[in-house]
């Protein structure tokens, strides 16, 4: 196992959804402080390789360890088995982050009547995003944590959006989850706080990543998004990464239980 002699030199983070946007950015800010990763994403063997590459160039430079693991994070079996192989290779006490960035839920119209060109949302579709974009966590925490892995001062980052309350195009099931990913939050901060986690959210910016781009009139989001954000500019995925870093940090181990907004003022107008 590397070891740097940077500020998180010694620690892991687990990162839920790491082959693009928010995850990626975050990986490759926390690598070059000298964390270790465990990066879990769904890719196809062509999207893998290349993914594996940048993986193995951004260790070798930064002197640290990352795994990657092209598995389902929303699968419980393979949670378990990934918390024990982690349990049998890394130091106890040694996770300090659990970053949920997975993006996979269903954009579809409520209702559609009179055979639209749309399928419409069922009550199955809203408790699977939920599942992916919330609650998951949630698990993934308490297998951590029953794992004895967790940093005696770890932090757990949820990211959420502005559309867990507006209403987007197609975005009902994944609004949900993100509400239901907020009440979780509050829960979390509270309840798991005895351990020493942290548990905050992030509201980042419109953003064009892969999974903006999959939600219908993304490009009007973006461009009102530029007209509303008093830097003219949409939000970048390295500028949620930098805070993610930053409530990694010693000094940011009194916030908890908070949705931090970061998107350079875009959500005062």
């Amino acid at each position: 196992m590397h070891k740097n002699n940077k500020q998180f030199s010694g620690c892991w983070g687990i990162v839920l959804g790491g082959s693009s946007g928010f995850g990626l950015a975050a990986i490759e800010k926390l690598a070059s402080h000298g964390m270790n990763i465990a990066v879990l994403y769904r890719e196809t063997a062509a999207a893998e390789r290349t993914l594996k590459q940048k993986l193995t160039k951004l260790a070798a430079e930064n002197d640290i360890t990352i795994t990657p693991h092209n598995i389902n994070a929303l699968d419980g079996a393979a949670r378990t088995t990934l918390i024990e192989q982690l349990a049998a290779t890394i130091p106890a006490h040694s996770i300090k982050l659990l970053l949920h960035s997975i993006a996979r839920g269903n954009l579809k119209p409520l209702v559609v009547i009179d055979g639209g060109a749309h399928e419409e949302l069922s009550i199955h579709d809203i408790q699977l995003t939920t599942y992916a974009m919330s609650t998951s966590l949630l698990d993934w925490a308490k297998g951590l944590l029953k794992a004895d892995l967790f940093h005696a001062d770890a932090r757990i980052i949820g990211l959420t959006s502005e559309g867990s309350d507006k209403y987007w195009e197609g975005y009902a099931a994944v609004s949900i989850a993100k509400s239901s990913l907020e009440s979780l939050t509050t829960y979390m901060a509270v309840e798991l706080s005895k351990y020493g986690l942290k548990t905050n959210l992030i509201q980042a910016g419109i953003t064009a990543t892969p999974s903006l781009k999959r939600i219908p009139d993304s490009e009007r989001l973006i461009q009102t998004a530029i007209k509303r954000n008093p830097f003219g500019r949409i939000t970048q995925p390295q500028d949620v990464a930098n805070v993610i870093y930053l409530l990694c940090t010693d000094e940011a181990a009194w916030i908890n239980g908070t949705v931090i907004h970061v998107d350079g003022g875009e959500h005062c107008r």
